[in-house]
Parts: structure tokens; C-alpha cells; sequence
């Protein structure tokens, strides 16, 4: 049987969570320098471009979660200057969204977020915001995916999405994060 819509967002969540970890653990072999250095990208350097992500992704899923916060999340370009501190947060931010997407429901997805965005309230409907948020995340992966390359260390596949035959490929990397393919498709 296949996916059903709320499924496909719950496994676009861990898809995405799964994803940062890759990234994150292979930018752990990086230097605090190697981390900073002036790269090409929108953000020039692997610190920002995985820090704009998680910055983008707080504003979006408190959002979502009926926050206020609003563009006080970038108030800070570098909330996490290092990996060490950037790579949990980001873990926990996953979370947060798994956790958004596992509660929801058919109906659910056409509930209206209110986006705080300081001079006046954007409404969007739910299942649009999490499509912009997930696909944000893409983009930006896929430009530190890029800088990354122009390292000594080696970029992680990223464009892979569970493919049923390649379960132990990542099984370890599920184990990591506490999961199985179930938690996936059985959210």
C-alpha cells in the first residue's frame, strides 16, 4: 500500500533530519577554520549556510507550532559559531519538526499558520509552509553539500530518499538517530 499524503510529510521530516546528520557528522571532521573559511554560496561559509538553515528552520516551526517568535530568530546570523553546538541543536530542531508532522491529520494540513513576520501576519496553509520549509532545507543543504566538496572531506550522499532496498545502508545511521524503517513509515 502506498503513503498516504500525512505519511509522505512525516517521512519528508525524517528524510530531512536524516540528511542534516549526514552533513553535520561529515563537517565534523572540518577544522574550526575549515568550518568558517569564505566559501562559494549564498552564505559564504559552511558556519552560516548550516546556521542559516537552523535559524530559518526555528522561525518556520515555531511558526508551526503557534509561536510568536517571528524575525527575533535572526537576530542572531551565528547563534552556533561551532559544530559542536550547532550539530544537537539542529538535532533537536528535527525533532521538532518529526514531531509536528507526526501529529498530523488530513484535515490538519489545511489548518492556516500564522507567520509572524513582524510588520504584518502572513497566513499560509499548512501543508504549503511545510512544502516551502522542506524544500528551503534542500536548497541550502545542497549548497554546503557543494562547499563541502571543496574540502578534504568527503560530501555524504544526500539525494537519496529511502529507498526500500538500501535500508542497511543506513540502518547504523538510523540506530544513531534511534530509529528503524518503521519509525519512519509508521509514524
Amino acid at each position: 500500500m502506498s503513503a498516504g499524503l500525512v505519511q509522505t510529510y512525516c517521512a519528508m521530516a525524517h528524510n530531512n533530519a536524516w540528511a542534516n546528520h549526514r552533513l553535520l557528522t561529515a563537517c565534523a571532521a572540518l577544522s574550526q577554520a575549515e568550518f568558517e573559511a569564505h566559501r562559494t554560496g549564498f552564505f559564504p561559509s559552511l558556519q552560516r549556510t548550516l546556521n542559516h538553515i537552523y535559524i530559518i528552520d526555528l522561525f518556520y516551526i515555531d511558526a508551526l507550532e503557534g509561536g510568536w517568535l517571528g524575525p527575533a530568530a535572526w537576530k542572531n546570523e551565528v547563534p552556533f559559531p561551532a559544530l559542536a553546538t550547532l550539530k544537537p541543536a539542529q538535532a533537536a530542531m528535527d525533532k521538532r519538526l518529526i514531531a509536528i508532522c507526526d501529529a498530523l491529520t488530513p484535515s490538519g494540513l489545511n489548518d492556516i499558520v500564522k507567520v509572524n513576520r513582524d510588520t504584518r501576519v502572513q497566513t499560509e496553509r499548512r501543508d504549503r509552509l511545510l512544502m516551502h520549509l522542506f524544500q528551503h532545507q534542500i536548497h541550502h543543504r545542497g549548497q554546503a553539500h557543494a562547499m563541502l566538496s571543496e574540502t578534504s572531506v568527503a560530501p555524504p550522499q544526500l539525494d537519496e530518499f529511502f529507498a526500500e532496498g538500501e535500508a542497511p545502508l543506513r540502518a547504523s545511521e538510523f540506530a544513531e538517530l534511534g530509529w528503524t524503517e518503521e519509525t519512519v513509515w509508521n509514524s
